[in-house]
């Protein structure tokens, strides 16, 4: 459905660091540069982060949540860790099994260093 989501950022380069920990915990590279932007490319889709181009202040979205697959609660707990460690803050409740109308999940939530609210979602096979 998606062909990339991106954020706005306020400052690049921390934005930077945290989500190249942030996604090299699912095996995705470094980002890579392209003047205000870094992109961050999966065989399923990219993601980006920019300084806006009106040269407004980046702000998040209230109400709004980017969630990333993972392949276990392992790897959701190492994607959280991996963002609290470079900036980011946890939020919501700890990391951990969830039962709800659509079944089991593992969610970790947590906010990147401009208050972007990200989720890691795993979700057991049946």
């Amino acid at each position: 459905m998606f062909s990339h989501v991106m954020v706005g950022v306020n400052d690049l380069e921390v934005s930077r660091k945290f989500y190249d920990a942030l996604l090299g915990t699912l095996g995705i590279a470094p980002g890579a540069a392209n003047k205000n932007r870094y992109f961050y490319r999966s065989p399923t889709g990219t993601f980006g982060i920019t300084t806006p181009i009106n040269g407004e202040p980046a702000t998040h979205g209230n109400g709004s949540t980017l969630g990333f697959t993972m392949q276990s609660p392992e790897q959701a707990d190492a994607f959280h860790a991996a963002g609290v460690a470079n900036g980011g803050t946890t939020c919501e409740e700890p990391p951990g099994w969830r039962d709800g109308a659509v079944g089991k999940l593992y969610l970790a939530y947590l906010r990147d260093p401009d208050g972007n609210k990200l989720c890691a979602l795993h979700r057991p096979a049946k």
